[in-house]
């Protein structure tokens, strides 16, 4: 045994000396529960003539053992790994998180230097991540800052409401202006606030709930809400679609006004906006209130907008970035000193 720790193989045969082998690099997720394998990566463990792994600690050990798997735990050089392989041998390298960069690279250079008969490498995917499995990483990334965090673990519902305006505020902006990049990032912001606040949420001495309720309680909804896709309904037109969503949601809701869940916290043309598309859906005849001031004015421009199919809100944003452009092209040539409202 060397100074790695790794007992080189025995003597060969004259007849199969020669004979390269073969290298098994096993990658593992740590996002899927240790043990739950691919058919070949067992395969692969079962028939190795040795299996090592660099990580004593590494979660799938006690597992494979458990089936069996003799597992060396060492971590060989490049040369030393290709010396085991000799005589035709299998060695299965369970990689660690890291992915044994410095033993892959050896091997690259072993390779490159065409003075030895390198073993067959083979990368072999022994669990891998399904769509939407960093979210798990956020989930476990969320709990250690919520316990450990003297900011984050004082945090409130109540507290963390207009981190929720701004970001989806944020989001809107970051839309509308195509950049690429920015939306990425302004989705994670508002993905942050949803787990933020269902990790706080499990806090709750009454009534208390997780990320996972959260997110079982959507995938209810829109199964539920998409016969056309998940049941015996047909939909052939977008509106179509409408029509089954609101029939269902009108179901599940039972409610005793079309004006029941539209925040009135929300800006005032969405605002009027939401109020005439109910108005509209239902079948409703509800004349706009009549009044002096600017307010009834702009309520009759919103139920106009959204009679012909725009947003009002979208709408004079637009506008006003193109204000925003002009005020700054009156203002390239003297830009103010100091700006005060």
């Amino acid at each position: 045994m060397n100074a790695t720790g790794f007992e080189p193989a025995p003597d060969q045969d004259p007849d199969t000396a020669s004979a390269p082998g073969r290298i098994v690099l096993l990658t593992t997720s740590h996002r899927v529960a240790p043990g739950l394998l691919s058919w070949p990566a067992w395969q692969a463990l079962r028939t190795a003539d040795r299996v090592l792994c660099a990580d004593g600690a590494h979660p799938q050990l006690p597992y494979l053992r458990e089936a069996g798997t003799a597992v060396d735990e060492t971590s060989p050089t490049a040369e030393e790994l290709v010396g085991a392989c000799a005589g035709g041998h299998t060695v299965v390298v369970v990689a660690t998180g890291e992915g044994e960069p410095a033993l892959t690279d050896g091997l690259a250079r072993l390779a490159g230097s065409g003075r030895i008969q390198m073993p067959e490498l083979e990368l072999l995917p022994a669990s891998y991540d399904l769509p939407g499995a960093r979210l798990l990483d956020l989930v476990q990334v969320m709990d250690r800052i919520r316990a450990e965090c003297p900011w984050s673990s004082q945090q409130t519902h109540e507290g963390l409401a207009k981190y929720g305006i701004e970001e989806a505020y944020e989001l809107v902006e970051a839309i509308e202006e195509g950049d690429r990049d920015e939306l990425r990032e302004e989705l994670g912001d508002v993905l942050l606030q949803v787990v933020f606040h269902s990790r706080i949420a499990e806090e709750d001495p009454d009534a208390p709930f997780s990320v996972d309720d959260v997110a079982g309680g959507i995938v209810a909804k829109l199964i539920h809400r998409h016969p056309h896709v998940f049941g015996d309904e047909t939909a052939g037109t977008p509106e179509e679609v409408k029509a089954h969503w609101l029939r269902t949601k009108a179901i599940e809701k039972q409610r005793s006004s079309v004006t029941e869940g539209i925040p009135l916290g929300q800006p005032g043309l969405a605002l009027a906006a939401k109020l005439a598309s109910r108005v509209r859906t239902a079948g409703l005849e509800v004349p706009l209130p009549r009044g002096e001031g600017i307010g009834y004015e702009l309520l009759a421009l919103a139920a106009r907008a959204e009679a012909e199919g725009v947003d009002p809100e979208t709408a004079l944003r637009a506008a006003a970035r193109a204000y925003r452009d002009a005020i700054r092209d009156v203002e390239a040539p003297h830009p103010p000193d100091n700006v005060k409202e």
